[in-house]
């Protein structure tokens, strides 16, 4: 079975930004614990699921299809933190030095790529008509995201800081949530 991680990119890097306290500072002053957290994570389930590939999706600033159908859309969200916004440079040239794979296009969100990138690593092979043998475990905080959950799709949620999780299939979203 292949092993497929992908990394709610955005997400995360919100996620290791407010779990962690303010760190080290670059030379010019640009905050780390958000690059130390991300980091922390990715290497954490690298090291203890052992993905055959792995793949970060990132939003890029383009509006995407849902605010060009809605202008109110995300809105009400917050502007992201100063300190915050510099720290997903460093981390994209860490990816890219690491030679991660970074995924992002224009129109569309994290989330739209991960569903995408998921449903076609699963889905049964046009070839040979059989059903895909691969597994997908997605590492986001966005519980938006429980809906891709089946027998082949997991998710991994950060609950505590930046090493404690929890794993979704089918059996704990419907323990958790009652849903199917």
């Amino acid at each position: 079975m292949n092993k497929l991680v992908l990394v709610d990119g955005n997400a995360i890097v919100h996620r290791a930004y407010h779990a962690l306290p303010p760190l080290n500072k670059t030379e010019d002053g640009q905050l780390t614990n958000a690059v130390y957290g991300f980091f922390s994570m990715v290497l954490k389930i690298t090291a203890d699921l052992a993905p055959d590939h792995l793949i970060v999706c990132f939003d890029r600033a383009a509006p995407t299809f849902r605010k060009q159908m809605f202008s109110g859309y995300q809105a009400t969200r917050p502007k992201m933190d100063e300190g915050l916004s510099g720290q997903f440079k460093i981390i994209r040239e860490v990816l890219d030095k690491v030679k991660i794979c970074v995924f992002d296009l224009d129109g569309y969100e994290a989330d739209d790529l991960i569903g995408t990138l998921a449903r076609q690593a699963t889905e049964q092979s046009a070839v040979s008509n059989q059903q895909s043998d691969n597994q997908v475990v997605i590492l986001t905080g966005d519980r938006d995201m429980l809906q891709l959950v089946n027998h082949r799709v997991l998710i991994l949620a950060p609950i505590v800081g930046v090493t404690k999780m929890i794993l979704f299939d089918s059996d704990k979203v419907r323990e958790k949530y009652g849903l199917e």
